[in-house]
Parts: structure tokens; C-alpha cells; sequence
């Protein structure tokens, strides 16, 4: 049941599909969090940054001593205060040992009386990892039989799904909804704990296998060797290509499969998924699967993706199976044209039964990342005006976060990155700068905390580990465009959490570790459920920490649980602790990339950045202005930002810690002279000497005009009850604080409502009556505009029919998840439906599904999407949304459908 975050399915009604106990779990204790001490379990490599973290409520230095094997001393210091840390609720210390670099095993990290776990210094772990995460794939092979002589016996398994009984197979698979074909689908990988095969997360799994090969042929460094012919334990590891290739070949010929043939209904466009007729319980053999086998129906993002991955497998494979390269040319194009004929072709998110939905709102990565692929392997000047055409090209991408199977752009970028193409060298330099400039935002969330990892965020969602292994891979892309030290060290530092040196102690990779995932949601390593079955095998990823909960185990053990803590090593605990091709495709490229790392070691950066220039002021104003400076240089770990000071006598207070060379500064006092330094920061922590000071004085205070007229409202999205009022902003001087909407009845006036944005939703109307509105705005002086021009509306009469609200919440810690069940108890069907209610205090609506979700101060509207918005006499529709709150998490007291208020 691998997913996104965001889900349709009850959780109750999943967990029973998945032979899971669902009625009242009884409630446990959270996870131990073990020792204090929490260290990478595995290996530090040497020449490396090694640090870890200490859990203590010390607020001044503690005493640590690193012992070896034999129990000597060798090293030893004081702990640097951290403080307090958001995303694990504990109070930390960390601890730099990278001054002892002697390679060995059986190391123990000793601070404030409790002891680490024990870990080698040695860079073989990492490199076994590449191998190890990648032979994952053969596990999850589909359609062959995993002989004991790759795996051992204790994995070895008969083939799944090619029609042995119980099977039904993949050899002849009808379609969900009537198609008037079969397809042969055999092959592939089982997406993740369930026996389900996914195009758009097979096509990002296979593309970042492929991707490793690219990456090691295009980077100076590489060790190309590392992934020959023999490197892998899986059958075709004799046939003079290089294994990674191999392993990718057998998901695209799964993916070639499930394209619709010529001469039928949207050939060339591509099915989204195939899987069982209905969820299977746990455990169950591949081989032992009786349930009946689907295709869903096509979709433009499944298109895109094949178009992509054939068109990058084409481009490889042209010198090693010519034959095999234009038939994935001739399937990548065809599906490309086809997805221009149909671009919205969107998955339905209703479709989870018996395997993910797998939907997605908007395929304009889709289309950039496959346009990408296609000009970079054809150099077709369609395919080129399609790249730079795009909004996202040249790394817009990054604007909107990294990657996962629903935001792919960034694998277009990768590659357009990597290898040779016609692009204008500035474009190409432009878009490598992208990775860069989010690599910082990475390194500087991660600075932060206490546990680093490049979460990209506060908020853990469903596979936050494989979003951290994809974000670390950026890290590593960056360190390969710039050569900078910082890059590499943010990479490592993500495999040290991922191997333990986080909150619960746990290590996230199978078979790593003294504390490694064991029990993990798969229907086959299900040893917890049958001690004839295996645990998960080693270089398995578990989707790690996930504030959402959205399975019974997860919720009885982790309720209020703080973002990195939200996880427990149980195969019921499905939406914390499954596994996924698409997340541990991202450890395979982080590992590899890592692999290719551990050779030659740069040594510690102990130069300081150069002194920046002597800042300037200008736009200077009463509690404002701007200083620039000529930047900083540092050639070892690059300039990672700045300290703006106040100097004042002989005190000299940060004020600012901007990442380029200019800052804004605000709250200043009118009137008054203030004296400036700039230093620098590089990637290793070392700051520079201050600039030469600057001495400016601040402007008087102006004279306080008031704020001038709005423009003349205008309504919308009018009910019987509600509307929408919207107006040109105000403009003020010193700011407008906020907006009095007026009614005018006769000659009175009255204060309707307020605003502080141009833009509200008036509630409560009377139906069938006329509104006079107008606004005034107010600044923060307390002076009023003039009243705008009026506009007149009125509200319509109370449609006939009627409808009933179940509303229920579920929080944790400051979020919840909501829950929303519709009903038309009218006589009438709806063909759309609008709903709406209220806050009653400081909650708001982070993340929505089956719906589009909107909120406007407390006011909170739903409007259907294109599936559901259908609804006959009698029907519901279910809907929810993820949420944020401080204090109490009151429910809403009335809600409204359509404009009428509901039962």
C-alpha cells in the first residue's frame, strides 16, 4: 500500500482489507529511544565530517571520550549546546570527533554517563551499500522465479504472477473498466509491500537506477567499474552489460507492456497501474496470490512517464542493443504525442482499491521532465522548443522543492544537467546553479537541528525517508557542480541519520545497524506475522518517521508524537514503516553517490572566508534600509552567508544572517545612528574577520497620511446565504492595518464585517435579500479611508433540498486530520457541490484531498473535484484534510452545501 501522503481510504477499512487487527488497538508506549548517545550505528568514513548527537538537558557543556575496541581512550572533549529541537522534542548537545580519523571497528561514543551504540570508521559499509540497496530490485522482481543462489535460500521464492494457480496472472490482464483488450504485463517490480506495479512510480524507480549509470559516465571520478557486468547477484550478471542496467531493463519492459497497442482506443497512451481486485491480507506469497489482476485506465502523468524512461533508456542502449533502443524510441515518442493529445488525462484518486491511487493534480512536470529526455536522446528541435519553453525550465523546479513520483521536473533538469546536449552552455551552467541554491536551503534547515536530515520541511509525510535519500542526492549533484566540501558533508551527514544518528536510535536500512528495521510492511518479509518468512533483507529502506499516522498500529503507539519520532518497527504500521521502489531507488543513487565518495578524501577546510568589503547603506528611511558589500571568497567549503552586526561601544550583536551580499533591515528606531560590521561564513563553520564598520543614521519619522480609497468591491460565488467580496487594495504610508466592510441600509451605516486583506467571505446572509456594501480601509495609525463606491447584490432564495455534515477530527501534538462526510438528503441529485463552515479558532487547512480546499481567515470552503462532483438523492461523499492548531481543537458548529445549512 505504498501511497503520497495524501489518502482516500478510511484507515480502519484498510487495515481490515490488509488482514490487519483494526478494532481498538490497545494503547502502547511509544518507541525506546535507547541510549542518549545517538551516532551513525554503521561506519563513519574517514576524512569525513563525524559528529553525533547527545540527548541532555545540560545548558553548559558535557564531557565525551571516544573508546575503541579494546576499550581505550582515544579522543575526548566537551559537547557543544544545541538546545532545544523542534523536530524531536529533545533537548541536545552535539559532539565533533572528525579530528580522529583511524580506521577500525568496535568504536564507542561516551557522553554524560551512557554509551553509543558500537561503530566502525571505515568507508566498506558505504560501499557495500551501493550493492546492497540496489539488489532490493531483484527482490522485487515480478513474473521470475528469486533463486536461492542470488538471495539464499532463506529469500528464494517461485515466480509471481504468471498465471500458476492460485495465480491468475499477468500474462492476459483485462482492464478495471472495459477496454475491449488484454495486455501482457508480466514482469517488472512489485511496487512495495503490496503486489501492485505503478508507472509513475516505476518510471521514477527505474529512471534514478538508469540515472546512476549517467551520473558515473559523465562525472569525472565516478567509479564506472563499480557498476559493471558481475557486480550484482542477479541471473543476467554474465552477459557483458553492466548489472544496474539489467536490473533497470526489467521494470522498462514492464513498462513498455502497459502501453495501449496501435489500432486500439488511445493507443500510444500508457495504463496507470495493475494489481489485484482487491486488497490481499497479510501475509501472502506472490506465488500464492488467488486474486484477479486489473488494468486501470490509462493516464497522461503514466504516458509522460514511459515517454521519459524510454526515451533515457533508448539513448543507453544504442550501442548495447540497438534493436532494443528504437523499440523504446518508437514507444517513448509515440507516447509523448499521445499525452500532447490528451493532456488531462488525470488519474482518479478514488481508485484505491486493492492498490494506491497514485493521483496527481497537474502533469506540467511531467511533460518537461519527458521533453527532457527526448531532446536530449533525439536533439529534435520539437522536443527543444518543448524544454525551453517550459515555466520550468533552467531549474524553476526547485522553487516548488526536490523530487518524489509526483513532482518530477527536477529529473528533466538532472539530466539536461548531466549529459551532453545542444543547450546554450549558460543555460546548462543556470540550471546546475539550481541545484546549488536548493542544496543551500537544505544545508541551511539542516544547520538547525539537532538530527540533520534535508526533510526539505517541518512536516514528515508518508516515505519521508525516501524524500530525505532524494533530497540528499540533489546535495551530492551540487557537490558534483561545484566541487564544494559543504555539499558532500550534508550527503553524509544524511546517512548518518538514516543509520541511527536520529531521535528513536533506529536505522531506516535493513541489515545496518545495531538497531535496524526488521519488520516492515511487505506481504512476504512478513517474519513477524510467519517465522517461516523472512525479515526485510539488507539495503531495504523503510518509509521512516510520518506525522499523518494514518494506520491503527502508528496511531495507538505514536499519538502526539514529534516530527522525527513518528515511527515504529511493526509490519502493521504501514505508513511509517513500508517499503517502496521509488524510496529506495533514492538510497540506491544516495549510496552509490556516496561510494564514489569515500576514495579521495579532501582535506578539513581551516581557512576562513576572505573579509567581506565595506558595507553600504542606502534606501535609507525612518526603520528601514539596505546594506550591500562586496562578497566573500572561500576556495575550500564556499561562503554560506553572513553576519550583519550592530556594533555598539565595545558589544557587537548579529542582527542579520542573510545568504547573499546585501540584507534588508526593519524595526529600526527614526532618528537615531547606528554603527555596522559584516563577517562571513564558509561551509566548515569558520567566520571571517568583520568588514570596516559604516556608521549611517536613520530618517526622521514622516508625517502619517491616511490610506487611500479602495476600489469598488465586487461579489461573487453568491449563495443564499454567503458570498465572496473582493476589492482593489489600498495604499497607505506607513501600511494598512486592515478593511471595515460597511452596509448601507437607507441612510444608516453599519459595520458588516472586517478584513485585513482586500478579499472576504461573508457568512450568515439572509436569503432573498438585497446588500448595500461598501469598504474603508484602515491604517496603522487608526486613520480611516473614504468609502468606496457601493455595490448592490442580493442573496437568492433557499434552494430546495437538503443535506446533512459528519464532521470528526483526529490531532496530534498541533495537527489533525479532518474528516468530512457530505450527504444530499434532498430529493434532487447535485451535479456539483460547494461546502462551507467555519474555525472557531486558530486552525488551518494545510493539505486537502477529494476536494479543492480553500481558507480565508476562519472560513474554509470545498468545492468537488471532476470525479465526485456528482451526487444523487441519498449519495455522500467523503473528504478531508490535513490541519494545524494551538490551544483547543474545537470542531466547526454549522456547515453549509450549496448555501444551505446542514443537519
Amino acid at each position: 500500500m505504498s501511497r503520497r501522503a495524501r489518502r482516500t481510504v478510511a484507515v480502519a477499512a484498510v487495515g481490515a482489507l490488509l488482514g490487519l487487527a483494526v478494532s481498538a488497538p490497545p494503547a502502547a508506549a511509544a518507541p525506546d529511544p535507547g541510549s542518549p548517545v545517538k551516532v551513525n550505528q554503521v561506519a563513519y568514513v574517514p576524512g569525513l565530517p563525524k559528529q553525533a548527537t547527545v540527548v541532555s538537558s545540560a545548558t553548559a557543556p558535557i564531557a565525551w571520550t571516544l573508546r575503541n575496541a579494546a576499550g581505550a581512550t582515544v579522543a575526548s572533549g566537551q559537547t557543544t549546546v544545541k538546545g532545544a529541537d523542534a523536530l524531536s522534542g529533545d533537548n541536545v548537545h552535539l559532539v565533533d570527533f572528525s579530528g580522529y580519523d583511524t580506521p577500525g571497528s568496535g568504536y564507542v561514543l561516551s557522553a554524560g554517563g551512557a554509551d553509543s551504540y558500537p561503530f566502525d570508521i571505515s568507508a566498506a559499509p558505504v560501499k557495500q551499500l551501493r550493492y546492497d540497496s540496489l539488489a532490493f530490485f531483484y527482490h522485487q522482481r515480478s513474473g521470475i522465479a528469486i533463486e536461492s543462489q542470488y538471495v539464499g535460500s532463506r529469500y528464494a521464492r517461485p515466480a509471481g504472477h504468471v498465471g500458476v494457480a492460485p495465480n491468475q496472472g499477468d500474462t492476459s490482464v483485462p482492464c478495471r473498466t472495459s477496454c475491449g483488450y488484454s495486455l501482457d504485463v508480466r514482469g517488472g517490480w512489485y511496487d512495495a509491500g503490496d503486489q501492485g506495479k505503478y508507472v509513475v512510480n516505476g518510471g521514477i524507480a527505474a529512471w534514478q537506477l538508469l540515472n546512476i549509470y549517467e551520473r558515473a559516465a559523465n562525472v569525472s571520478g565516478s567509479d564506472r567499474a563499480a557498476l559493471g557486468d558481475g557486480t550484482l547477484a542477479i541471473p543476467e550478471r554474465a552477459n557483458g552489460v553492466p548489472d544496474v542496467l539489467d536490473e533497470a531493463r526489467w521494470e522498462v519492459e514492464f513498462l513498455l507492456r502497459m502501453q495501449v497497442p496501435d489500432g486500439r482506443a488511445d493507443a500510444g497512451m500508457v495504463h496507470h497501474k495493475i494489481h489485484d481486485e482487491n486488497w490481499t491480507g497479510l501475509p501472502m506469497r506472490p506465488e500464492a496470490d488467488p486474486q484477479r489482476r486489473l488494468l486501470s485506465p490509462v493516464s497522461t502523468a503514466a504516458t509522460l512517464n514511459l515517454a521519459a524512461v524510454a526515451a533515457q533508456a533508448a539513448r543507453i542502449w544504442a550501442s548495447i542493443d540497438p534493436a532494443f533502443s528504437a523499440r523504446a524510441l518508437t514507444a517513448a515518442e509515440k507516447a509523448y504525442a499521445a499525452a500532447k493529445a490528451n493532456p488531462n488525462r488525470l488519474a482518479s484518486g478514488s481508485d484505491s482499491t486493492g492498490g494506491g491511487a497514485y493521483d496527481d493534480a497537474g502533469v506540467t512536470d511531467e511533460f518537461y521532465w519527458a521533453a527532457a529526455e527526448l531532446y536530449t536522446t533525439t536533439g529534435a528541435a520539437n522536443y527543444r522548443a518543448d524544454v525551453t519553453g517550459s515555466s520550468l525550465y533552467k531549474g524553476a523546479a526547485f522553487n516548488q522543492g526536490g523530487y518524489w513520483w509526483g513532482w518530477v521536473a527536477a529529473l528533466g533538469d538532472t539530466t539536461l544537467a548531466l549529459v551532453p546536449n545542444g543547450l546554450p552552455a549558460a543555460d546548462v551552467a543556470a540550471t546546475r546553479a539550481a541545484f546549488a541554491s536548493f542544496a543551500d536551503g537544505l544545508l541551511s534547515q539542516m544547520a538547525a537541528q539537532g538530527y540533520p536530515a534535508p526533510n526539505g520541511g517541518p512536516t514528515y509525510n508518508w516515505g519521508s525517508s525516501g524524500q530525505i535519500a532524494n533530497n540528499a542526492a540533489v546535495l551530492g549533484l551540487a557537490h558534483d557542480f561545484t566541487g564544494l566540501a559543504k555539499y558532500r558533508t550534508g550527503a553524509f551527514q544524511t546517512l548518518d541519520y538514516l543509520l541511527g544518528r536520529n531521535p528513536l536510535n533506529q536505522s531506516y536500512i535493513a541489515g545496518y545497524g545495531e538497531k535496524a528495521v526488521r519488520n516492515v510492511h511487505h506481504r512476504f518479509w512478513a517474519n513477524q506475522s510467519d517465522a517461516s518468512l523472512p525479515i526485510a533483507p539488507p539495503g531495504s529502506l523503510s518509509g521512516g518517521p510520518n506525522s499523518g499516522l494514518q494506520d491503527p498500529v502508528a496511531q495507538a503507539q505514536l499519538g502526539g508524537c514529534k516530527a522525527q519520532k513518528c515511527f515504529v518497527d511493526d509490519i502493521g504500521a504501514y505508513s511509517v514503516n513500508e517499503v517502496a521502489i521509488n524510496w529506495n531507488s533514492g538510497l540506491a543513487s544516495l549510496a552509490s553517490w556516496a561510494a564514489d565518495h569515500t576514495g579521495t578524501i579532501l582535506p578539513p577546510d581551516t581557512t576562513a572566508p576572505s573579509v567581506p568589503g565595506t558595507p553600504v547603506a542606502s534606501d535609507v528611511a525612518a526603520t528601514t534600509l539596505r546594506l550591500t558589500w562586496a562578497a566573500s571568497t572561500d576556495a575550500e567549503s564556499g561562503v554560506t552567508g553572513y553576519e550583519v552586526r550592530r556594533v555598539t561601544g565595545s558589544t557587537s550583536t548579529v542582527i542579520a544572517t542573510p545568504t547573499t551580499a546585501s540584507a534588508a533591515l526593519t524595526g529600526l528606531t527614526a532618528s537615531t545612528a547606528y554603527t555596522f560590521t559584516v563577517a562571513a561564513r564558509n561551509g566548515a563553520g569558520l567566520v571571517s574577520a568583520a568588514s570596516a564598520p559604516v556608521t549611517v543614521t536613520t530618517a526622521d519619522p514622516p508625517a502619517d497620511a491616511r490610506p487611500t480609497t479602495p476600489g469598488t468591491p465586487v461579489a461573487s460565488a453568491v449563495t443564499a446565504t454567503s458570498l465572496t467580496l473582493t476589492w482593489p487594495a489600498s495604499t497607505d504610508d506607513q501600511g494598512v492595518a486592515g478593511y471595515e466592510i460597511i452596509r448601507q441600509q437607507g441612510d444608516a451605516l453599519s459595520i458588516f464585517a472586517t478584513s485585513t486583506g482586500p478579499s472576504t467571505v461573508l457568512t450568515g446572509l439572509t436569503p432573498n435579500t438585497e446588500y448595500v456594501l461598501m469598504v474603508r480601509a484602515k491604517d496603522t495609525a487608526g486613520q480611516f479611508s473614504a468609502f468606496s463606491a457601493a455595490v448592490t447584490v442580493r442573496t437568492p432564495a433557499n434552494p430546495t433540498g437538503g443535506c446533512r455534515v459528519a464532521y470528526s477530527a483526529n490531532s496530534w501534538g498541533t495537527g489533525f486530520t479532518g474528516s468530512v462526510t457530505i450527504t444530499n438528503t434532498g430529493s434532487a441529485a447535485w451535479t456539483s457541490w460547494t461546502l462551507n463552515f467555519t474555525f472557531p479558532g486558530d486552525q488551518r487547512v494545510t493539505q486537502g484531498w477529494s476536494g479543492r480546499w480553500s481558507q480565508t481567515g476562519a472560513v474554509v470552503t470545498a468545492t468537488n473535484e471532476t470525479w465526485n462532483g456528482a451526487v444523487p438523492a441519498g449519495g455522500t461523499v467523503s473528504i478531508g484534510f490535513n490541519g494545524s492548531y494551538t490551544g483547543t481543537n474545537t470542531n466547526p458548529a454549522a456547515f453549509t452545501v450549496n448555501g444551505i445549512t446542514c443537519g
